[in-house]
């Protein structure tokens, strides 16, 4: 009959090909928990069955608002959850079915005159609440719908998103079907709550969880152009989400002229700079994965602030623990790899122009480097230093104007330990800038007389780092002594005058070290020009050999050494005084050899150094010394004192 007909010309075009608005629809969405929800219409006596041509995901937030857990799960979950277009929802009349399978509660049965497809979403999302949101499955699909669901609405809390995006059993990172926010929000909102936060350490925790489990085209998204107004967003937002995470780790700044901070004032330091390390560590680690020349870009913006962090806190001081020295050098390691840097130095100056960041460095460092500021944070300095250290020739002299004046800064305070920082920045400045800069003006003049105040003062370590720096500089400012046939007076005169004056007087065993140890470098240096200061130079000899210096005897050692370098040089003027300097190193064997805490070692290269002495001293006054030491009581020397002198002696009659 006619009924029969249309039945079967129904079947036939359902599994063929269904129409994209069937008269009668009727839509089975099937969750997790067997929960079905039923949408049906009631035109006409004739149903057809639902075909999936007809759907599209229109409504997917609705549709996952179902998702809960249950163990008596029997039916296969679909690929995706289906929701229809409705062409004109006044037609239809809608009947909500919400069925619980395995609780006995039976049915829940909700239904409406007319409503439009919110007014569903609501329905359905009121049984939700009713039956409770069970969120308890884990696996990755409902992971990853529950992330898009969270951020669909932009305002989420950072905790959900941290725990939707942490990945547990997978090492994939599944792309979400819904767009995500752009990064710049997200970010934003991380820099305001590291900021508000008062303790800080679980909110650090979660942002290493999230820069984790990211994915880093999400985290670097592609830019059409590095000039438009998205590149500059991106940056200044990360650059404000590293500096509020640095930040979390700052030390306590120290009031002015009050001295440094007891040990105690950095106790918490440690271990947020152990967790601030580990999430940029973190960040780092999705530069490594890929990206281009734009990320690269992007990576020296941010560079210099994580690279003066991790100097500071992989220093072996006060505020540091092996935990944050450790994280600190893995921050550090971290930078380099994703950067394709070799080091430090390649890192601050290398090759290319363009890729080095001691201008962003200096720019973050140079406002706080005033004579004002730069004692409130005890960090600055080692910055700098460091920083200053591992530039070498060629690339220190385009940045020479801004590091020139903070070293000064340093070499002029009154504490010993900055002043000796800023001589070693001073040094350094010397042997990696050539000559002609460090004398274009007057710069080399200025380093000169702030060097050589410190002579003055009676500290033994900022000495012998002046002289070892003085000794270097003065090769800048003029030509040796030696060199110059006119010989005039020069500042190598005068630093070796005043260093006699103070060696004269001197009697602290430090300083004595340090005197002794400068004076032969100081004596070659000026060559035959010694004979201006020999008035003074020899009594500053034979004080100093009859002194000991148990048990390394390292003052008489140089002391020899000057000598023999003085007969040398100014050899003429050594007759008249031969009988001083025979009575000195003859006193000087005697001593040597009669004295039982010296090593044999010790013993045997005074010894050596001493006949040295008496030979040099015999072929400059023509076998002199030879017919005065005939006049030697030989029945109180010791055998070593006559071998020794046997050695002169017969030494002098071959020659």
């Amino acid at each position: 009959d006619a009924r029969s007909r249309d039945r079967a010309r129904n079947s036939r075009q359902s599994c063929v090909s269904p129409p994209v608005f069937h008269p009668e629809v009727q839509i089975l969405i099937r969750t997790r928990t067997s929960c079905s929800c039923f949408l049906r219409s009631t035109r006409g006596r004739h149903g057809a069955p639902p075909s999936t041509g007809c759907f599209h995901r229109k409504f997917p937030r609705a549709a996952r608002t179902f998702g809960s857990a249950s163990t008596n799960r029997t039916e296969t979950e679909p690929e995706q959850l289906l929701v229809p277009r409705i062409p004109d929802p006044d037609r239809y009349r809608l009947m909500l079915e919400v069925s619980q399978t395995g609780s006995g509660s039976g049915f829940v049965r909700t239904s409406g005159s007319s409503p439009d497809c919110q007014s569903a979403c609501k329905q359905i999302k009121e049984a939700k609440r009713e039956r409770g949101n069970d969120r308890t499955y884990n696996n990755r699909k409902n992971r990853n719908d529950s992330m898009n669901q969270l951020f669909g609405y932009f305002r989420m809390e950072l905790s959900a998103l941290l725990h939707d995006l942490h990945l547990s059993s997978s090492s994939e990172k599944t792309r979400p079907s819904i767009p995500l926010p752009p990064i710049t929000e997200i970010l934003s909102e991380l820099q305001k709550k590291l900021i508000g936060v008062a303790e800080s350490s679980a909110l650090i925790g979660q942002v290493e969880h999230l820069f984790q489990a990211a994915d880093p085209d999400w985290l670097f998204p592609p830019l059409l152009d590095d000039h438009d107004r998205g590149w500059a967003e991106l940056q200044a937002a990360y650059s404000s989400v590293i500096s509020a995470l640095i930040g979390c780790a700052a030390l306590p700044l120290c009031e002015e002229d009050c001295g440094p901070l007891h040990a105690s004032a950095y106790q918490s330091v440690p271990k947020r700079a152990t967790a601030v390390s580990s999430a940029l560590t973190a960040l780092l680690g999705n530069w490594e994965e890929g990206g281009g020349a734009r990320r690269a870009r992007l990576l020296l913006a941010v560079a210099p602030p994580i690279y003066l962090f991790s100097v500071t806190h992989f220093q072996d001081e006060v505020w540091t623990s092996i935990a944050s020295r450790t994280a600190a050098r893995r921050l550090q390691g971290a930078l380099l790899r994703a950067g394709g840097w070799r080091d430090s130095a390649h890192l601050l100056a290398g090759e290319e122009e363009d890729r080095c960041i001691l201008g962003g460095v200096m720019d973050i460092l140079q406002p706080q480097l005033t004579r004002e500021s730069w004692r409130r944070c005890a960090a600055l300095k080692l910055q700098f230093s460091w920083t200053l250290l591992q530039v070498t020739r060629p690339f220190l002299s385009p940045f020479l104007p801004r590091l020139l004046p903070p070293s000064l800064l340093l070499n002029d305070d009154y504490r010993p330990e900055n002043c000796m920082l800023g001589v070693r920045c001073l040094h350094h400045i010397v042997l990696n800038t050539p000559a002609a800069e460090l004398r274009q003006f007057n710069r080399a003049e200025v380093l000169y007389q702030a060097l050589f105040r410190h002579l003055y003062t009676s500290e033994a370590a900022v000495i012998q780092l002046v002289l070892s720096c003085l000794l270097d500089l003065l090769l800048v400012l003029e030509k040796p002594p030696s060199s110059d046939c006119r010989r005039k007076p020069c500042r190598h005169d005068d630093v070796l005058h005043l260093v006699l004056t103070h060696m004269e007087a001197e009697h602290k065993v430090a300083l004595r070290r340090v005197y002794s140890s400068a004076l032969p470098l100081y004596v070659e240096r000026v060559g035959v020009a010694v004979c201006r200061h020999l008035r003074r130079l020899l009594p500053v000899l034979l004080g100093y050999l009859e002194v000991g210096d148990p048990p390394e005897e390292s003052v008489r050692l140089k002391m020899l050494e000057v000598l023999q370098s003085t007969i040398r040089l100014a050899w003429p003027r050594m007759a008249s005084r031969t009988n001083v300097l025979l009575r000195c190193l003859l006193r000087l064997l005697v001593d040597v050899t009669a004295d039982p805490g010296l090593s044999d070692s010790v013993r045997l290269q005074l010894m050596e150094g001493s006949s040295t002495s008496l030979r040099l001293l015999d072929a400059a006054t023509q076998q002199r010394i030879q017919r005065l030491l005939l006049q030697v009581d030989r029945r109180h020397c010791s055998p070593q004192v006559l071998c020794c002198l046997a050695t002169v002696t017969a030494e002098g009659k071959h020659t």
